[in-house]
């Protein structure tokens, strides 16, 4: 794998362990809420990292992983409403945006970096 490729890689797997740390909920149904989804988040985001590592050196595979977390997590959104639902939709739409050109490995690398900060939304809407 070469150095570029690596870093997106790794990038990707820091991301998913990320999504698995969506847990922090305020209120009681709110938090019954966010519990779940933050289990059905950690579950596509896992299947999304295992993904990526079978798929590291071929970018169009890299590109429809995310497509196919980003079509599991607007399902998901499909089920609440608010803060939370528009949060998973930022996810859908983070994951979809996933672009992978190997003559721009740094803006490859942008696209994934972009994930983390749709993770602290869906932290923020259970908070």
């Amino acid at each position: 794998m070469t150095p570029p490729r690596r870093r997106l890689a790794i990038a990707i797997a820091t991301f998913a362990f990320a999504g698995m740390t969506i847990t922090g909920c305020g209120a009681l149904g709110q938090a019954v809420d966010c519990q779940t989804a933050a289990k059905e988040v950690t579950t596509i985001m896992t299947e999304f990292n295992t993904a990526m590592a079978s798929a590291a050196t071929d970018p169009k595979a890299v590109e429809t992983a995310g497509q196919d977390a980003a079509a599991k997590v607007k399902s998901l959104a499909g089920n609440y409403d608010g803060e939370v639902g528009a949060a998973l939709n930022d996810l859908a739409s983070g994951l979809e945006g996933i672009k992978i050109d190997g003559s721009d490995p740094q803006g490859s690398m942008e696209s994934v970096n972009k994930l983390q900060g749709f993770i602290t939304k869906i932290q923020a809407a259970c908070s």
